[in-house]
């Protein structure tokens, strides 16, 4: 932080690495830095952009200091979540390898012998207390920080508010559009001259795309206007997973809209 403080206001590009980043982000942020962090993915699309089909540490880091330089308009700064959101994301990531880990040990009691089952029956039911006790832990945060617009609608349970709360800040300060692209629901255009390619989704952040569909499979059976919305695709000859996708789409737009109608009424949002 000396070093980098020394410089004439430097740009700091990190990507991420699992979680590995985050002590360097926070330390840049207390020492009033800009730095941003990228999708691997996105470094290595650029790095190939250049001509540079080479990796190693070092390539890397030149890359990453001139892709800071060429893209600083369109990069956006790390902002540090605050302590009660680092929190949630915490629990919710717990929350995830529990999960993963129960249907893993499921699926091995059903394939294992009697005396090893009774094992992995042992681990299934500590694994069960303490999903209990991380989504109480949830609950709790939720309960405190939650608004109406992450939970007025049918569908939208624990997981989802805590998914928005946590993963998704940028909620009701963009546009419907941008949110879209953000979360990974919006549909990209491929298309070359006359012709016009498949539409798909794709990129976004993966852990709210996973919470918005499953609130969603739920709101289009319970949540009138969802249900009507899916319903009216697939007179239209849409794909039932187009059409769902499309229901995730809007649902996230409702929610959206939602967020920034409070964001005006606290006054921390231009109209």
């Amino acid at each position: 932080m000396k070093w980098l403080r020394g410089l004439d206001a430097p740009r700091i590009l990190v990507e991420a690495t699992g979680g590995y980043e985050e002590p360097v982000l926070e330390a840049c942020c207390d020492a009033g830095l800009w730095i941003c962090r990228v999708n691997p993915r996105q470094a290595r699309n650029f790095a190939r952009a250049t001509g540079e089909l080479a990796k190693t540490d070092a390539i890397d880091a030149r890359l990453l200091a001139l892709m800071a330089r060429l893209l600083s308009d369109r990069l956006r700064p790390y902002a540090a979540p605050l302590a009660w959101q680092q929190e949630l994301r915490d629990w919710l990531r717990r929350r995830g390898q529990i999960v993963m880990t129960l249907q893993a040990q499921k699926q091995q009691a059903a394939m294992a012998p009697p005396a090893v089952r009774i094992l992995t029956l042992r681990t299934i039911a500590a694994l069960a207390r303490e999903l209990k006790a991380v989504e109480q832990a949830i609950s709790g945060l939720i309960k405190q920080h939650a608004t109406p617009a992450v939970c007025s609608s049918k569908g939208l349970g624990p997981v989802f508010q805590a998914s928005m709360l946590a993963l998704l800040p940028e909620l009701g300060e963009l546009s419907r559009r941008e949110i879209a692209k953000l979360v990974g629901v919006a549909p990209m255009n491929r298309d070359s001259g006359q012709g016009q390619g498949k539409r798909r989704i794709h990129g976004g952040r993966a852990p709210v795309r996973v919470a918005l569909y499953m609130a969603t499979l739920s709101a289009v059976r319970w949540d009138p206007l969802m249900k009507a919305h899916y319903q009216q695709l697939r007179v239209r000859g849409k794909l039932g997973k187009v059409a769902l996708v499309a229901c995730m789409r809007k649902l996230l737009g409702i929610v959206n809209a939602r967020r920034r109608d409070e964001l005006r009424a606290e006054g921390k949002l231009l109209a």
